[in-house]
C-alpha cells in the first residue's frame, strides 16, 4: 500500500448532536450548535487543500423516527475528499450527549472495525468535546497515530459556574455526568499531541484548571468562518418568511432592533436580557427586541431544561408586558438567517451575545460580517472577536446597567453604529478566513507527523503465531478461574472436548511467571493468548510469543517505575507490594481505602507530577499503576487489530476492578458472580452479562448465555434499549 505523508488523511471526531453534509439543524436542540457547525466547515476547508488527501468526519449512527433519516445513513460524501462515517453506537434512537457514556467504548471499537475494513489508517485523529476526546484518545493510542484535541467547552468551568449560581453538587452530577466528563477531558490532554483552542483565553483561564494543562502543547488557531453568505445590505427591501413572522409580533417593525440568536439554553442568559429590555423605557421606546431561540415544533416537544427557559422566556415578555415590542418566531429556515442579519443591519440595529460564557461565538462574525455592531460577553471567543475586529462593546452578562449603557450607546451614536458596522465587515473576513485556518491547522498537523515512518499506518499480520481460531475465550485467574474446583473441572471438560477453531487465552494481573506457574497447578492447557501485568504484556501461541510492538506502543511515553515510586512515596494510605508482585511496566500497591477514599486523589498527584500513567482499582485494596495507553481492554484490542479475530467473537471474563476495561466495549462481557464491587458500574452497560454462577461457573453460565460455542447468540435488545 503507497503511503504518503504529504497528502494526510484526517478523522475528525465529533459524536453528540445531529451533523450532516447540508441543512444543518442548528439550535434544534443543546447539542446541535456551533460546535456541529464548526466541524463541518473545518471538514470542507481541509478537504480543498492540496495537502489533504482524505478527510472522514466520524459521527454516530441514529435511526430514530423523530429525526431525519439522513442520520441513519452509514455514509454520506459530501465531496470528493470529504464523507461522513455513522458509526453504531448504543441504542439506535437519538441519545443526549450525557447518555452516551455508556457507549463510547462500543464507539470506539466500531471505529477499528471501519478503519481495518477500508484497510486505511488514519494520518490524524482530532476529537471534538470530551466524549470525543477520549475516543479519540483511545483510537490514537491503538493506531500508533498523532491525537489532536479541541474542548469546545469544558466540563471544569461548567461546573464552577453551576456551583457559583447556587446549584447542588448531587444535582449537577445526575444531569450533566460531569465527573466522567472532566476525567475525558483530563485523559484527552494527557494523551494529545496537541490541543487546537479558539482563544488565548481557553488557554490561560480555562485549561489552566486541568490537572493535565500544558501550554506549550497548546495552539491558538482562530477558527475559520464561512462568511460568503453574510454580507452588509444594500438599498433593496429585504425580504424572507422569517422577517414577515417577526413582523407579526411587532408594531413598528422598522424600529432598530436588538438581535439574539440562541439556543434556549440557561447559560445563553435570555433572562437577563428580557429583563434589561423590560426595566428601560428608553430601549422600549427606541428598538424592538428580537430573539431566535433556536426552533421547536411546540413547548411541550422540548427537553426539560430547554421548556423552563423558554417558560420563564414568556413570563418574562408578560410580566413586563412587552407585546409589540419583543418577537420570538418559533421557527425558522437555516437559509434565512443571513437576511434577518441584513435586515437588522438596514434598520441601524446591533447584534448582542449576553451569554454567561462564550468559548467562540459563531453569530457574532456572522452579524460582523452582515454589517451590525455586537454587544457581548466579556470571555472567550467575543473578547478575541471584538478585540481583533474593534467593531463592538464587551460587557458583564449579569450587570443589567452596563448592558442598557453598551446597547443605548451603540443605538443613539451613529457615527460609532457606523464605524462598528464598518470594522465588523472588514476585519471579520480579514481575521477569521477557514483558508488561513486551514493553512496554520496542516503546517502543525505536518509538524507532529515529522520522523514518523509510513509503515505506522499500515495493519500489518505476523504470521504463524496462532491457531486458525474464529473465536476466543479468554478470562481472569484469580477468583474466576481459582475458587470452586468442580466448576474448574467442568472448564477443562469443556477447552478439551472443544473445537480447534475456538482458542482460549488469559488476562491476569499476575506476570508471565506466576500466570504459567498457576496455570499448571490447576492443570489448565497452555493459553494460546497470554496478556500479562494487567495488559502491559500480550504473548501468542504455542511459543508465548510476545508482541513487540505492544511493548512500544505503551512505552511511547517514557515509563519511569522507579519516578513512579518516588512521587507515590509520601502518600499515606499506599504501601509497595513485594516485588515479585512488580513489573516493568507496572507498579503495584497496596491501598487503605480509609486514607484513599477516591482514586482522584492518586491521579491528580501523578498529574501534577507530569507523569502519564492508568490508576486501577481492585478488591477495594489493591492498586496497579501502568501506562496510559495499557490495559486488559487495550491489549484485546490490539490482538483484534492483529489477528482479525472480531471483538463481537471474543468473550472476556473478570472479577475485578483490573479487569473492567476488557469488559467494555463490543467484546462479549461476563462478570462473575463473586465480582467485587468496583464492577457494579458495569451494570450500566451493553454486552456485559452479571452472572449468578460464581468463579468457573460463572464462565460456564456466561458460554452458555452467549451460545459462544455454537452460534453466538447477542442479546436482540442491544441497539433497541
Amino acid at each position: 500500500m503507497q503511503i504518503n505523508l504529504e497528502k494526510s488523511r484526517i478523522v475528525l471526531v465529533h459524536i453528540h448532536g445531529l451533523i450532516r453534509g447540508k441543512n444543518l439543524e442548528l439550535g434544534k436542540d443543546s447539542d446541535t450548535g456551533g460546535q456541529t457547525k464548526y466541524v463541518l466547515e473545518l471538514g470542507q476547508s481541509l478537504s480543498e487543500s492540496e495537502k489533504v488527501e482524505e478527510v472522514i468526519i466520524l459521527t454516530r449512527l441514529i435511526i430514530d423516527k423523530n429525526v431525519d433519516r439522513q442520520y441513519s445513513q452509514p455514509e454520506e460524501i459530501i465531496n470528493k475528499k470529504l464523507k461522513i462515517v455513522r458509526i453504531p453506537c448504543g441504542p439506535k434512537r437519538y441519545l443526549k450527549k450525557e447518555s452516551l457514556w455508556y457507549y463510547l467504548d462500543n464507539f470506539i471499537d466500531k471505529s477499528l472495525h471501519y478503519f481495518k475494513r477500508e484497510r486505511k489508517i488514519p494520518h490524524i485523529i482530532h476529537g471534538h468535546y470530551a466524549d470525543a476526546g477520549y475516543v479519540g484518545s483511545q483510537l490514537s493510542g491503538l493506531l500508533q497515530i498523532p491525537f489532536i484535541f479541541t474542548g469546545h467547552s469544558l466540563g471544569r468551568v461548567k461546573k464552577q459556574r453551576l456551583l457559583d449560581k447556587g446549584k447542588e453538587l448531587g444535582k449537577i452530577e445526575n444531569q450533566y455526568r460531569l465527573t466522567q466528563r472532566i476525567e475525558a477531558e483530563e485523559m484527552a490532554l494527557d494523551s494529545a499531541s496537541m490541543i487546537i483552542t479558539s482563544t488565548v483565553q481557553e488557554v490561560e483561564e480555562q485549561y489552566k484548571l486541568y490537572e493535565q494543562y500544558q501550554p506549550g502543547n497548546m495552539e491558538v488557531i482562530p477558527p475559520g468562518v464561512d462568511l460568503i453568505k453574510f454580507s452588509p445590505p444594500g438599498e433593496q427591501k429585504i425580504e424572507c418568511q422569517l422577517i414577515s413572522k417577526i413582523g407579526n409580533f411587532l408594531k413598528d417593525p422598522n424600529k432598530p432592533g436588538i438581535l439574539a440568536i440562541a439556543r434556549p439554553d440557561e447559560r445563553k442568559n435570555l433572562s437577563t436580557l428580557i429583563k434589561v429590555y423590560g426595566e428601560s423605557k428608553e430601549l422600549q421606546n427606541l428598538c424592538n427586541l428580537i430573539i431566535i431561540p433556536g426552533t421547536r415544533e411546540s413547548i411541550d416537544s422540548l427537553e426539560p431544561s430547554q421548556k423552563k427557559v423558554i417558560t420563564d422566556f414568556f413570563k418574562l415578555v408578560d410580566n413586563y408586558d412587552l407585546y409589540g415590542k419583543v418577537a420570538y418566531p418559533k421557527m425558522h429556515k437555516p437559509e434565512e438567517i443571513p437576511l434577518l442579519y441584513r435586515w437588522v443591519s438596514q434598520n441601524r440595529g446591533v447584534f448582542i451575545n449576553p451569554a454567561l460564557t462564550e468559548p467562540f461565538g459563531l453569530t457574532l462574525l456572522e452579524s460582523a460580517a452582515s454589517g451590525l455592531p455586537i454587544i457581548a460577553t466579556n470571555d472567550g471567543g467575543p473578547r478575541d472577536i471584538i478585540g481583533l475586529c474593534r467593531n463592538g462593546i464587551l460587557i458583564d452578562p449579569l450587570n443589567r446597567s452596563e448592558i442598557e449603557k453598551a446597547l443605548l450607546r451603540v443605538v443613539t451614536d451613529n457615527e460609532l453604529w457606523e464605524e462598528l458596522s464598518l470594522n465588523g465587515i472588514k476585519n471579520s473576513k480579514v481575521n477569521y478566513s477557514w483558508e488561513n485556518h486551514t493553512k496554520r491547522y496542516l503546517e502543525n498537523v505536518q509538524d507532529l507527523l515529522q520522523g514518523i515512518k509510513p509503515e505506522r499506518f499500515i495493519i500489518q499480520k505476523p504470521k504463524n503465531a496462532l491457531p486458525d481460531v474464529d473465536r476466543l475465550i479468554i478470562t481472569d485467574i484469580d477468583n474466576t478461574l481459582t475458587g470452586d474446583d468442580e466448576a474448574l473441572k467442568k472448564y477443562k471438560k469443556l477447552i478439551s472436548d472443544s473445537d480447534l477453531h475456538i482458542g482460549f487465552g488469559v488476562a491476569t494481573g499476575r506476570n508471565k511467571k506466576e500466570a504459567l506457574k498457576i496455570l499448571e497447578e490447576l492443570g489448565l492447557p497452555f493459553p494460546q493468548i497470554l496478556i500479562t501485568s494487567v495488559g502491559t504484556e500480550i504473548y501468542y501461541g504455542s511459543k508465548l510469543l510476545k508482541d513487540t510492538s505492544w511493548e512500544k506502543q505503551i512505552h511511547a511515553d517514557k515509563w519511569d517505575s522507579e519516578k513512579i515510586k518516588t512521587v507515590l512515596s509520601d502518600i499515606d494510605g499506599l504501601t509497595l507490594q513485594s516485588e515479585d508482585h512488580q513489573d516493568k511496566y507496572k507498579v503495584s500497591y497496596l491501598l487503605d481505602a480509609k486514607k484513599i477514599p477516591k482514586l482522584g486523589i492518586v491521579r491528580r498527584h501523578l498529574r501534577n507530577k507530569g507523569i502519564k500513567a492508568n490508576v486501577i482499582l481492585s478488591m477495594g485494596a489493591f492498586l496497579d499503576i501502568i501506562p496510559i495507553r495499557a490495559g486488559d481492554g487495550a491489549a484485546i484490542r490490539q490482538l483484534s487489530l492483529k489477528w482479525g479475530i472480531p471483538l463481537d467473537r471474543i468473550m472476556v471474563v473478570g472479577d475485578s476492578g483490573n479487569d473492567e476495561s476488557m469488559l467494555k466495549g463490543e467484546t462479549l462481557g461476563v462478570v462473575v458472580g463473586n465480582y467485587s464491587k468496583e464492577l457494579n458500574k458495569l451494570k450500566k452497560y451493553p454486552r456485559v452479562y452479571f452472572s449468578q454462577g460464581k468463579y468457573a461457573n460463572g464462565i460456564l453460565e456466561g458460554i452458555e448465555f452467549y451460545n459462544f460455542l455454537g452460534d453466538i447468540q447477542i442479546p436482540n435488545n442491544y441497539y433497541d434499549q
